[in-house]
């Protein structure tokens, strides 16, 4: 069975749902606290895939996901970037996307850890976001484990920082390298081009803002008590793709 590690630290709160969105998908995901990938406890080495799951790491007492993300690239660095270049996929949600971006592991166009290309900032409205909205893929997107996702999505969002900026030649270089792997149909937080996640050049990190975790059943969609809704939920497919190319490895 493929063994996915879902990284915990202080603040982390959608754990569960990510490791119970796995096990739908044929997973075995083990929560592990940071702490003991830094101890030499555990190793990342020996999972198949990694996710990093949303919430208010370390209270995002400076910006959104940086602490986590200096303790990634500092901390963890070494072991972090073989993975990466074994292939081996890497999946950030809401603040492990934030955490990815700020860590310099997306999107990282010349490589993890060089330098950082683009940030997530405050929303454009100045406030917390909490609704659903809806996702077009991008055609012909690097991401090796998110192909099978042909048609447009519906999933919850809930950030404050989620606004992905980018600058025009950087912007340029990850449309060319077809980085950019789904983009809102509404933008709600201004993110540029709409984006709402991206891959590095080589298709195996990705990180987005919306939370595939929280619709992986159809009860859980907001209208599933007035309308058809189909039994199985728009973000458990995502998971199926992580596990099915994790199982490469």
């Amino acid at each position: 069975m493929v063994k996915v590690l879902v990284l915990r630290v202080e603040g982390t709160n959608c754990e569960l749902e990510t490791a119970n969105a796995l096990r739908l998908a044929g997973a075995e995901p083990e929560l592990v606290h940071i702490n003991a990938l830094m101890k030499g406890q555990k190793g990342i080495e020996d999972y198949q895939g990694l996710i990093i799951p949303g919430g208010f790491s370390h209270g995002d007492d400076i910006s959104a996901g940086v602490i986590l993300a200096n303790q990634i690239k500092y901390l963890m660095g070494n072991e972090v970037r073989a993975f990466v270049e074994e292939g081996k996929p890497i999946m950030g949600i809401c603040n492990g996307f934030q955490a990815l971006v700020k860590s310099w592991l997306l999107p990282a166009i010349d490589g993890p850890f060089i330098k950082q290309d683009a940030t997530l900032a405050f929303n454009d409205s100045g406030v917390f976001k909490d609704e659903w909205v809806h996702l077009k893929p991008v055609k012909n997107h690097a991401c090796k484990f998110l192909q099978d996702v042909k048609k447009g999505v519906y999933l919850p969002i809930a950030h404050a920082e989620g606004r992905f900026i980018v600058d025009k030649e950087t912007i340029k270089e990850m449309n060319s390298n077809k980085q950019i792997v789904f983009k809102y149909v509404e933008n709600p937080n201004g993110s540029v081009e709409n984006i709402a996640g991206v891959s590095n050049p080589e298709g195996n990190v990705f990180g987005m803002m919306p939370h595939p975790e929280r619709f992986v059943h159809g009860w859980m969609h907001p209208s599933w008590t007035r309308g058809k809704i189909n039994e199985e939920g728009d973000g458990l497919q995502f998971f199926r793709g992580f596990v099915k190319y994790a199982s490469k490895f």
